[in-house]
Parts: structure tokens; C-alpha cells; sequence
């Protein structure tokens, strides 16, 4: 508890005091306001590309300077995936940029939206995102008193190994990093054992053995430099790497309306931004990552890349309908199930069962 408190009390030093928006003038206009945001991890490209410079001055100038905002990424702030939406509920921060995989702990359904192996593709993420939008919103209402201001992704997530895989049968018996609870459920599903590892440790974890293969994108794992460690790579998507903007309701009740459509729209262009570069990224990548194709980003890999097989594609829809659905509906509700069956679900071709 005294390390919690002794980080919020850090946070709130860094980001500054809670700024609320003044009270909505008689003629509709933007109010004057300012925001206080925790972004994703500095040395990636959704925080420096587009959130550090949203927030450093695109939605002030946006809105002629009624707007003023701050954002300080989690890596300057010392804190953990999990930890920042608990920190916008006891209003440390205005707005939360963060990962779902990380914040479901709070709440299952959360994961829902990202759940391993139900996206085959960017367009397909997309379309599961727009039909489990209102769940989305419904539950960080409840759960975190906040508003759900929109869904970007990072690139797809794949499995990388030090070690030679040629199919996804061959994760059998592997160490395999993730970092959420549905990741788990898949590399149990494949025959593997998932090991949590931040993500700051993975290279030296590959390097010593503790794990033999890890998940993530593919722009953060050229990145962090995992091609200096892995050989091999199943180019075959086991999460979309899904993210999320939401505001404390605290300081959105307060807005009048021309306010808040006009955050909406902001965080709505910005959100379109990253999906659109996020699959732009993907593609280089992967040519970073191997050393075949244009890379910009520094000195290319020599990774083995392997594209999935019928078989494998069938072994992936196997384990999503026997293992990830079926664990994922033994930890959620039964409104949890009722609501993805009735949204997720006709994009994904399959229910969840308990």
C-alpha cells in the first residue's frame, strides 16, 4: 500500500494538479481547460509519433488555445501497464492512454476486444472493435468512472523464438513470453508455457534461456532489438495489440457539448491515424526485421520469417474455439458473455462458452 501511495504521489508531482473545465458559457463554444494525460512507452512509436505531439500541441492549437494539455509516458512516470487507469479513477491523471491487455485484470470483459487468435487481420480488428465498442464503453463507465474515448492499435503481434519454428506445432514445449492473460490461454493451447515478462527484460530472458520465445509487434520487437537474439518468426497475427484513450468522467461531465464533441473528434482523427500507421508499420517491420525489403529504421535483422501454413490457420481457430474462449468465459460474467456473443462474435464466427 505504501508503495502504491509513495507512486501516486510521484505522478501527481509529474503530471501536475487536476484541472477541470469552467463552467459551460451561454452561447456554445470550447471551454477553456487543461488536461493532464499518462501516454504508452516513451521509446515507441504511438507515444512519440502521435501522442507526445498531440499533446504537446495539436489539440491546443486545434481548439485556438482554450486547450492546454501535458502527457508524461509511463516509462518517465515508473509505472506499469495496470496501474494507470486505477490512477485516472483516483484522479491523478485527466486522460489514460493504455493497453487492454494490462488493464483487463480489472475487469475480464476488457479483454474481450482483443481476445488472442480472433483477429486474422487489420480489417477484421477493426470490425470486432466497432461492434464491441458499446460494451467497451459501458464497462469503463462502471468499472472506472471514465469515458471511453476511442481504440488504436500498435502492430500485429507475433511470436518470436531464438530457436527454429516452421509451424505452430512447433511452439510445443517452448517458454513463450506474454503479457496478458488471453496470450497465456493461446501458448497454453499451442502446447507451450507462458512465462510474464516485462518487456524491458525479454532480450536478456532470450538470451539466458528463461524464455525461448516471445510475443509482441513487430515495429516494438525491431525496436527493442529482439532480432539481435531471435532467429525465427510465425508471421501469423496472435493478437491485434489493441490500446485505448479514456477521460476521467469526472472532468467530461463537466464539459458543455461543443467541448466535448470537439475532444471526441480530436481523439477519433487521432485514433484513425494509428490504425492507418500501425499497418504501415507492420510491413516494414517485418522487411527490418529479416533484412529483405526497405527498411528506415536501423540496421536490419536476419530473422527467419514464416507464414502460415492452412494447417496452422486451422491449429489457431482450434485453439481460440477449445482453449481462449472457453478460459476467457470461466473468468467473465455472464452479462460478459451474453454481451461479446451478442457483438464480438458475428465478427469473429464463433461464441463463447462457458
Amino acid at each position: 500500500m505504501l508503495k502504491t501511495r509513495h507512486k501516486i504521489a510521484a505522478a501527481a508531482a509529474i503530471a501536475g494538479a487536476v484541472a477541470l473545465g469552467m463552467a459551460a458559457p451561454a452561447t456554445a463554444e470550447i471551454q477553456n481547460i487543461k488536461i493532464k494525460a499518462v501516454g504508452t512507452w516513451a521509446n515507441l512509436t504511438n507515444y512519440y509519433d502521435f501522442e507526445k505531439p498531440f499533446y504537446g500541441g495539436d489539440m491546443t492549437k486545434a481548439s485556438g488555445g482554450k486547450i492546454q494539455t501535458q502527457i508524461n509516458p509511463i516509462t518517465e512516470l515508473g509505472l506499469k501497464g495496470w496501474e494507470v487507469m486505477r490512477l485516472l479513477k483516483l484522479g491523478v491523471f485527466d486522460v489514460a492512454h493504455g493497453v487492454y491487455g494490462y488493464v483487463a485484470s480489472e475487469d475480464p470483459a476488457l479483454e474481450g476486444v482483443d481476445l488472442s487468435g480472433a483477429s486474422a487481420d487489420f480489417k477484421q480488428a477493426r470490425e470486432l472493435v466497432r461492434a464491441y465498442e458499446p460494451v467497451i464503453r459501458k464497462r469503463f463507465d462502471k468499472v472506472f468512472n471514465a469515458r471511453y474515448l476511442g481504440t488504436f492499435r500498435w502492430p500485429s503481434q507475433f511470436i518470436w523464438c531464438n530457436g527454429e519454428i516452421n509451424k505452430v506445432t512447433d511452439l510445443k514445449g517452448k517458454k513463450i513470453r506474454v503479457y496478458s492473460t488471453t496470450l497465456g490461454d493461446f501458448v497454453e493451447g499451442v502446447g507451450g508455457t507462458s512465462v510474464t515478462i516485462a518487456f524491458a527484460e525479454v532480450v536478456p530472458a532470450l538470451q539466458k534461456g528463461v524464455a525461448d520465445c516471445g510475443i509482441t509487434g513487430s515495429m516494438p520487437a525491431f525496436q527493442a532489438k529482439w532480432h539481435e537474439v531471435i532467429t525465427h518468426a510465425m508471421v501469423m497475427p496472435v493478437g491485434a495489440g489493441l490500446g485505448f484513450a479514456a477521460m476521467s468522467n469526472k472532468l467530461w461531465n463537466s464539459l458543455n457539448k461543443d467541448t466535448q464533441a470537439f475532444i471526441q473528434k480530436q481523439y477519433d482523427d487521432l485514433m484513425d491515424r494509428q490504425w492507418a500507421n500501425a499497418e504501415k508499420e507492420d510491413e516494414e517491420a517485418l522487411n527490418c526485421l529479416s533484412g529483405k525489403g526497405k527498411c528506415t529504421k536501423g540496421t536490419p535483422g536476419t530473422v527467419k520469417l514464416t507464414s502460415p501454413s492452412a494447417d496452422d490457420v486451422k491449429e489457431r481457430e482450434r485453439v481460440l474455439r477449445d482453449f481462449v474462449l472457453k478460459k476467457w468465459a470461466a473468468r467473465c460474467s455472464e452479462e460478459c458473455i451474453k454481451d461479446w456473443n451478442a457483438t464480438a462474435a458475428k465478427v469473429v464466427g464463433v461464441k463463447a462458452v462457458k
